[in-house]
C-alpha cells in the first residue's frame, strides 16, 4: 500500500528488490498507468533488457541507447494499471517470501509505502518457490521442475528425487569403468572444460551422482569395462543370475512405491486434511492396496498363510477406502456405481503395472552386461592372432566401450527419468502448482533527465 502520488516510486522499489510476485489483476488503472503506457510503448516491442530509472524518463529525451528504459517503463505501466485505488491510497496484491518482508518494508518506507502481510485468500494456492540456492541444490531442482512445479503445501522432493534418480541409473548402468568416466565428465562440466561443455555446467551434480551410483553397482556386479576379470563379483553376475537381479529390481521398485505413497499421503493431508489423505488412491488407500497386494504375493510365494491373509485383509481395506473416496465424487445410483467400479479397476491395474515397470532396472542392467560381454569376448578372441590381432582387439575394446557408454548412458538416463516421473511422482503429486516468479527490473543509477 502506498499514497497514490508515490505509486510509481514504490513500484520501482519493488522491481529493484526482485522478490515479489505481483498478482496481475488487469484493472483499468488510473492516470499514471495510462500515461506511461501511451508514452512509452512504440510500434514495435523493444528487444532491450528492461531497466528502470528512479524518476520517470521523458520519452522525447530518451535516445536509442536508452531503449532499456522504455522497455522497463512498459512493464511498470502494466503494474500501475493493476493497482486498486481508494481515495489517496493505492494498493497491489502479490506474494513475497516471509524472510524478505522486513527488507522490502525498509525500502518502501522511504517513499511512504508499506508491505502489509495478509492471509492467503480461500481457494487460492500461493506460488511455490523451491529453494534453489547453492552450487549443488540449484541444478538438482531442475529434476523436479521439469516434471512440474509442486503445490505450495507439498513436500519439497529435490534431494529425494536426485538420490532415487542416481540409484535407478546406477542399477541399469553398473560398471566401474563407465561410472568413473561419468564422474570425470561431471568434473569437466563443473570446471567448464572444454569450453563447449560450459552450457551444461548446471548438470554436473546429477552426472557425478549417477557416475558414483554406477561405480557402486559395477563393484557389486564385478564389471570394469565389461566382465574383464579385473574386479571380483561382490554380489552377483547379472548374466549368470538374471532371476535374482530381476527379483531385486522389483523389490527395489516396491520399496520406492511405498515411499511414494507415504509422501503422497503427507501431501494429501497437508492439502485437504485427513479425508484427502485417507481416501485418495495416491494416499493411504492406494498405499494400503499396494502393501496388501505385495504382502499377499509374498505370502503366496513363500507359502506363509498368515502373510497371505494379512495382505488380503489390508488390500481389501484399501479398496474399501478408495471406493468410498471415488464414490463421493460420482453421481448416485447405477451410473455412480459403474463409474466407481471402473475407476477402482483402473487404479488396481495401474498399481500392478507400475510395480512390474521396475523390472526394467534389471532388464537394462542385463543389456549393459551383455553388450560388455560381447565386446570383451571379441577383444580376447582377436588378441590371440598376432600383432595385428592385438591392434584390432585394442580398437574393438575402445570403440565398443565408447558405443556402449554412449548408448547405455542415454537409455539408462531416459528410463530412470521415466520411472521417477510416471511411477513415483504420479503418486506424490495430485495436481501441480504454479512457480513463484518475482518481478525484477534493475534500476539504472545514471538517470535520464526527467
Amino acid at each position: 500500500m502506498t499514497p497514490h502520488s508515490a505509486l510509481r516510486e514504490a513500484l520501482v522499489c519493488v522491481a529493484d528488490a526482485g522478490c515479489i510476485d505481483l498478482d496481475r489483476a488487469g484493472g483499468p488503472g488510473r492516470g499514471e498507468g495510462a500515461y506511461a503506457s501511451a508514452r512509452v510503448r512504440g510500434p514495435q516491442e523493444s528487444p532491450a533488457q528492461p531497466a528502470l530509472s528512479a524518476t520517470r524518463p521523458d520519452p522525447p529525451a530518451v535516445n536509442a541507447d536508452d531503449a532499456d528504459l522504455l522497455a522497463g517503463e512498459a512493464q511498470l505501466s502494466e503494474r500501475l494499471n493493476d493497482a486498486v485505488h481508494r481515495g489517496p491510497v493505492a494498493a497491489l496484491a502479490g506474494w513475497c517470501p516471509a524472510a524478505e518482508v522486513h527488507r522490502v518494508n525498509a525500502r518502501l518506507a522511504g517513499v511512504g509505502g508499506v508491505l502489509v502481510p495478509l492471509r492467503a485468500p480461500p481457494g487460492v494456492d500461493p506460488p511455490t518457490a523451491l529453494r534453489a540456492t547453492g552450487p549443488v541444490r540449484k541444478p538438482l531442482t531442475s529434476l523436479v521442475t521439469t516434471y512440474g512445479t509442486p503445490r505450495y503445501t507439498d513436500l519439497d522432493p529435490t534431494w529425494a528425487a536426485a538420490a532415487l534418480y542416481a540409484v535407478m541409473f546406477g542399477m541399469m548402468f553398473g560398471d566401474v569403468g563407465h561410472g568413473a568416466l561419468l564422474m570425470l565428465g561431471g568434473l569437466a562440466l563443473y570446471l567448464r572444460r572444454p569450453r563447449c561443455f560450459a552450457r551444461w555446467h548446471d548438470a554436473w551434480p546429477v552426472v557425478v551422482a549417477a557416475g558414483a551410483a554406477s561405480t557402486g553397482a559395477g563393484l557389486a556386479y564385478g564389471e570394469f569395462f565389461g566382465p574383464t576379470g579385473v574386479l571380483p563379483v561382490l554380489w552377483l553376475d547379472p548374466l549368470r543370475r538374471p532371476e535374482r537381479l530381476l527379483l531385486t529390481a522389483v523389490a527395489v521398485g516396491a520399496v520406492l512405491l511405498l515411499l511414494a505413497y507415504a509422501a503422497g499421503a503427507v501431501n494429501r493431508w497437508r492439502a485437504g486434511g485427513l479425508p484427502g489423505a485417507l481416501y485418495s488412491f495416491s494416499g493411504v488407500a492406494g498405499g494400503a492396496v499396494f502393501a496388501g497386494l505385495a504382502g499377499a504375493a509374498t505370502g503366496l510365494a513363500l507359502h506363509l498363510a498368515w502373510l497371505l491373509v494379512a495382505g488380503a485383509v489390508l488390500g481389501a481395506a484399501g479398496v474399501a477406502l478408495a471406493a468410498a473416496g471415488v464414490h463421493t465424487g460420482t453421481a448416485r445410483g447405477i451410473a455412480g456405481a459403474l463409474q466407481t467400479g471402473v475407476q477402482l479397476f483402473d487404479g488396481l491395474l495401474r498399481i500392478a503395472s507400475n510395480t512390474v515397470s521396475f523390472a526394467r532396472l534389471a532388464a537394462f542392467g542385463l543389456t549393459h552386461a551383455a553388450l560388455g560381454q560381447v565386446v570383451w569376448s571379441g577383444t580376447v578372441g582377436l588378441s590371440h592372432h598376432g600383432p595385428v590381432g592385438v591392434l584390432g582387439a585394442a580398437v574393438l575394446f575402445l570403440v565398443g566401450n565408447a558405443l556402449i557408454f554412449l548408448l547405455e548412458a542415454l537409455v539408462a538416463g531416459v528410463q530412470a527419468l521415466r520411472l521417477e516421473y510416471f511411477e513415483l511422482f504420479s503418486r506424490v503429486y495430485d495436481g501441480l502448482g504454479r512457480p513463484f516468479r518475482p518481478w525484477h527490473v534493475p534500476v539504472r543509477r545514471s538517470e535520464v533527465t526527467s
